[in-house]
């Protein structure tokens, strides 16, 4: 199976740093929110990636071209750093596929560019590359298979902070106030699994979550599988800010790849 991953946008609420770089180029610790991404895919057998490319393309580009192995590896150095040889490896077995999907295309646009590199699969994934979960994502993926009469399934998620959601009529007189916890609501968090008759519900410059979901739900042929765990998305600064801190904590709830090391530091702490 792949995944597309959404790769062309600016992120203009993160412009202290996209500026310069696109948006999923920005690090949490000494790797980009998209390598974090893709390991979590990897760590679940998925290692075939589709990156839809827009803006500041290049960069990305480059990154991959000229990765460097032995920062997250082990690794053996002699001869003054003439011979390198790694103990391990983050990406030798994945296969990624680069498509420039234009500047300004939306959601759905990239998706309909990158079409025919996914002819020979049934079912794949896509993700908005902008946030990181500890989805166990082979139960999302079973359920979705379950359902045959489904084409496309996203991650819901409530937010479990102190959001709370407000009425108001037409005047901005208060209705109801109460925590979004509650309630039935929940956030599109971005990480999808569809079928390949997706394609058949998108026209020419449609947003994906907008005309082809609406006709998806009409018909009764999406599903949303609630998740309870870890998710964030990297909208702001100030998102930013707080995934470091949960990188520098030492376990950061994303990196399913180390579930070991977590469940050995959770036993001893």
């Amino acid at each position: 199976m792949k995944v597309v991953l959404f790769c062309g946008g600016q992120g203009t609420r993160l412009r202290d740093y996209s500026e310069t770089i696109p948006k999923p180029m920005v690090k949490i610790g000494y790797r980009p929110i998209l390598w974090n991404i893709m390991k979590f895919y990897a760590h679940y057998g998925v290692k075939e990636f589709i990156l839809a490319l827009g803006y500041k393309a290049d960069h990305i580009k480059d990154y991959f071209i000229h990765y460097d192995e032995t920062i997250s590896n082990n690794f053996v150095f002699t001869r003054g750093g003439k011979n390198v040889t790694l103990l391990n490896s983050d990406i030798d077995d994945w296969k990624i596929t680069f498509v420039d999907t234009g500047m300004h295309s939306n959601i759905g646009m990239r998706l309909m560019k990158v079409k025919e590199y996914l002819e020979d699969d049934d079912i794949f994934f896509a993700n908005y590359a902008d946030g990181v979960s500890d989805l166990y994502l082979p139960a999302m993926l079973e359920q979705f298979k379950a359902q045959k009469d489904k084409v496309g399934a996203l991650m819901s998620y409530n937010p479990t902070g102190s959001f709370h959601l407000v009425s108001a009529d037409d005047s901005g007189l208060v209705e109801s106030i109460h925590p979004m916890s509650i309630t039935n609501l929940s956030l599109n968090t971005g990480y999808f699994i569809f079928r390949k008759e997706i394609f058949d519900y998108i026209n020419y410059g449609e947003e994906l979550v907008m005309e082809p979901f609406q006709r998806l739900i009409q018909q009764k042929k999406l599903m949303a599988y609630k998740h309870n765990g870890f998710w964030m998305a990297m909208d702001t600064f100030k998102d930013k800010m707080a995934l470091d801190d949960l990188y520098e904590s030492g376990l950061p709830p994303w990196e399913v790849w180390n579930d070991e090391d977590h469940s050995n530091i959770k036993q001893t702490g």
